[in-house]
């Protein structure tokens, strides 16, 4: 059946329904309305159908459809023999959301849900006209005429208008329509458990489209009917009686006796919206008498409904309960963060050891970068050799460390591999660019970059880049520790919220294991021979498949950031013992075994010590560097030979590179200077002139108490290896310059670089070697420094004389010790002559060392 038929047909039923005509009428009335509306619809509209339909009969039907009353005013105008009755349950509660659509402003959802529920036509479902519903509430027996109906679905319910002859009660009528209602229930579709009800409007109903939404609690303002009239409030037992009929009362709350605020009012609490709703509609401007209101004129009910306020209800909870509320924020934030970004880190952290999301391992841009290296080498018609071609002399020499480390990294152990050598050794290079050379999943960590942070935020951003682990938010550590000292202050105990660097730097460790063990086991297939192996057990099986990880500048400045150290230490022997990765540290720190048996204790280590070129392989990698670039295909035949071969000046290069030694880096700075134009020999002055003020500024003069040696000490070193290549290592602790801790200042200028020592083949420490094979020769230019010599020289004397002086104070204060015994017996004698001797011989070497201090004084007043 189409809309408009069933609208035709609702309107048909319902003015029969008002003319009470017999059922024979009924029927010739239904065919003949149904055919006239049907006629009149197609020619003007369903509008024009309906009131010639209506005016055929002669009968005036009034159907009022609006939501603000007769004329827009808010009231509904009764005559005298006009009653209102409120009739709940007709529409959902749950509606009310529509009204917060933008479109309600050009549409109106009173007039709108009536006629689409018209459409389905079941009055005892409640889903039908309105008009429908409210003949199905009233008897046919009942002889009332319904004038008017007007839907409130925001409240759920409709009004309903209907005339009455001056002999019937309104009482009586709200009865008989009550009893009707139970013996035959019109149960909603919504809501099959309740069924619809109706109450006999008292007051005068407001029709207000304000947005208010209907709530369980009632404001009763109580009024005064006429103006200038006074209107007493009511009391609990007035108000109780007046709305309890309407449904259960939960509370009754009067205003305060102390509050000034006018009109005087209380509110009500009912069990459900829909009570509230029906009392506010059959009570709103309802005067209650002189009588009962104690007032001369009576006093008039106002009704509107009170939101209850949940979010600050909430809010004020929270707020006055911080000892259970931060807890559970903190916990909700640490659950949050572990469950979103703790996968998207380790997604970045995978990403960056397998170099994903890197541009330069894409195949195409490395096609491109080829392309565009084919062209540029014939556009310059020049050869150029690559870029470590200068250092091939070197990995040559190192062939065998470099078959060493891959082998070590085919085998399964769970033990550390550690290459040391002293600074500028290329240990980076040999490992990364070398040793793992074609093999993917390297994770490179640099503890410098670490380490030359400032500040824990810092720290822990250097260390999320150095992994890939992001997003880091390193600046959440200085705000979470104010709200954690603002909450000591607020609740007495700390919170929990801040965290510290040692903690954060153990969230981002753990991120990487993660990530580590998902890269070895992502090769793993079901097709596998060994695939009914367990993840623990395949990755100890198979070694290969493990990443690398190198720890780069491992105990670079080890004093400054030992918790740093700590925590790599520790996660690197995690990873090591599970199998999960095999590690690789590099440092230039000789006591690094110490530092790594903390974090593995009970393990060998397995290590390669990169020391200094030997002189052969040293001119090679000079001679290297210098040849880098080729000869240009010009002009003359000579243009085609190298630069090594037409550099005359190179047969210097022999003597050259042994005062300079076999280190890597000074050797580069001398093929530099050399390629720059200068003489073998004069670079090298330069570098030896730059070495020994290198070494007079870290060593001698600016030695501050940080540093665990004294000038004196260094200076002594300086002036035996200028005259020794090499001392035995207790030769300067037998001095007494060594005589307070000497051993460990030596170790202190070790990892200074100032010195190398030697161990024989069981660890023992067997001899001292300068820290670079230049500074011997740096060692001789600062000997041969009159004025700079004189001036330590006399340091030393200084610090000798006061220590024989110490000395021969404690033999005098023993020799007056004894010369307090009577007759001097037998058995002091010998202690007596021993202390003569000492006492003798500290004071000739006091003497010599005050000849010598003048001579050096002279000097020193002489020499600029």
């Amino acid at each position: 059946m189409s809309f408009m038929a069933g609208l035709r047909k609702v309107v048909g039923r319902r003015w029969l329904w008002q003319q009470n005509l017999p059922t024979s009428r009924r029927s010739s009335a239904i065919h003949s309305h149904s055919s006239f509306a049907r006629v009149s619809s197609q020619r003007h509209g369903l509008r024009q159908g309906i009131t010639a339909a209506v005016a055929c009969y002669g009968i005036r039907l009034k159907s009022t459809n609006t939501v603000t009353g007769d004329d827009g005013t808010g009231h509904i105008d009764a005559a005298p023999n006009e009653g209102i009755f409120y009739l709940d349950n007709v529409f959902p509660l749950r509606l009310n959301f529509l009204l917060n659509f933008p479109f309600r402003a050009f549409m109106d959802l009173n007039q709108l849900i009536p006629r689409l529920m018209s459409r389905v036509d079941i009055p005892n479902s409640a889903a039908a006209d309105p008009a429908n519903i409210a003949q199905r509430a009233t008897p046919s027996s009942l002889p009332i005429e319904i004038k008017e109906i007007l839907p409130r679905v925001g409240e759920g319910g409709v009004y309903v208008k209907f005339v009455y002859s001056p002999d019937q009660d309104r009482k009586e009528i709200e009865k008989i329509i009550k009893k009707h209602l139970e013996e035959h229930p019109i149960k909603p579709w919504f809501n099959p458990v309740r069924h619809a009800t109706a109450f006999l409007v008292k007051g005068v109903p407001w029709l207000e489209d304000l947005h208010r939404m209907p709530s369980p609690r009632l404001k009763v303002e109580f009024c005064p009917s006429m103006p200038g009239q006074p209107a007493e409030e009511l009391s609990q037992e007035t108000l109780y009686t007046l709305f309890r009929k309407y449904g259960k009362l939960k509370d009754i709350v009067p205003q305060p006796t102390d509050s000034k605020e006018v009109p005087r009012y209380a509110h009500l609490h009912f069990d459900t919206i829909r009570h509230a709703i029906m009392a506010k509609n059959c009570m709103h401007g309802y005067t209650v008498p002189a009588a009962d209101g104690q007032a001369s004129s009576g006093t008039v009910l106002k009704l509107v409904y009170v939101q209850k306020r949940k979010a600050h209800y909430i809010w004020d909870w929270l707020a006055n309960h911080p000892r259970i509320t931060i807890p559970l924020v903190l916990a909700f934030l640490g659950t949050f963060s572990v469950m979103v970004f703790d996968p998207i880190r380790t997604f970045f952290i995978k990403a960056h050891v397998q170099r994903s999301l890197h541009i330069s391992d894409n195949k195409l841009y490395k096609w491109f970068r080829w392309q565009a290296s084919r062209a540029n080498k014939l556009l310059s018609l020049r050869h150029h050799q690559t870029q470590d071609g200068g250092l091939r002399a070197i990995w040559d020499d190192r062939k065998d460390a470099i078959e060493q480390i891959q082998k070590w990294l085919m085998e399964t152990t769970d033990t550390f591999i550690v290459i040391q050598g002293p600074q500028g050794s290329r240990e980076k290079e040999l490992v990364m660019d070398q040793a793992l050379k074609g093999r993917k999943n390297n994770l490179l960590i640099d503890c410098k970059a670490i380490l030359e942070a400032r500040g824990d935020s810092a720290t822990i951003s250097a260390a999320a880049l150095e992994v890939g682990y992001r997003p880091v938010f390193s600046w959440m550590n200085s705000i979470s520790s104010l709200v954690d000292l603002a909450a000591q202050g607020t609740i007495g105990t700390k919170t929990g919220f801040s965290e510290t660097l040692e903690t954060q730097l153990v969230k981002i460790w753990q991120n990487t294991s993660s990530a580590l063990r998902k890269v070895a086991l992502e090769g793993r297939s079901k097709e596998d021979k060994d695939a009914d192996l367990g993840d623990d057990e395949y990755l100890e099986a198979h070694p290969e498949k493990r990443p690398v990880v190198i720890i780069n500048n491992y105990l670079r400045k080890s004093r400054e950031s030992s918790i740093v150290y700590d925590k790599i230490s520790e996660w690197a022997a995690s990873l090591t013992t599970a199998n999960v990765a095999h590690v690789i540290f590099l440092t230039n720190d000789v006591s690094y075994s110490k530092s790594l048996s903390e974090a593995l204790p009970n393990r060998v280590f397995r290590q390669i010590s990169l020391g200094d070129c030997s002189p052969e392989v040293a001119k090679r990698l000079v001679i290297n560097h210098l040849d880098a670039e080729g000869p240009d295909e010009g002009e003359g035949q000579n243009e085609k030979l190298l630069p090594s071969q037409t550099r005359k000046d190179l047969a210097e290069l022999d003597d050259c590179i042994s005062t300079l030694g076999g280190r890597l880096t000074d050797l580069e700075f001398l093929a530099r200077r050399i390629k720059a134009g200068e003489t073998p020999k004069k670079a090298v002055r330069e570098i030896i002139d730059q070495s020994a003020s290198e070494i007079l500024k870290m060593y001698i003069l600016d030695v501050g108490k940080s540093q665990h040696w004294t000038p004196e000490q260094a200076w002594l070193l300086i002036k035996s290896l200028a005259k020794s290549e090499t001392l035995r290592y207790h030769e300067p602790l037998m001095s007494d310059t060594y005589k307070s801790g000497g051993e460990a200042t030596l170790q202190a200028l070790e990892q200074a670089e100032l010195i190398s020592i030697v161990s024989s083949a069981n660890g023992r420490p067997k001899s001292i070697k300068p820290g670079k094979p230049v500074y011997r020769a740096a060692f001789q230019a600062l000997t041969q420094d009159d004025v700079l010599r004189a001036r330590l020289d006399l340091a030393i004397l200084s610090e000798l004389t006061k220590i024989e002086t110490q000395g021969i104070d404690r033999y005098e204060s023993e020799l007056k010790l004894l010369g307090r015994f009577p007759g001097q017996p037998a058995e002091v004698r010998g202690r007596t002559q021993w202390l003569l001797d000492k006492l003798r011989g500290s004071q000739e070497k006091v003497e010599g060392y005050e000849r010598e201090s003048g001579v050096l004084k002279k000097v020193l007043a002489k020499e600029y």
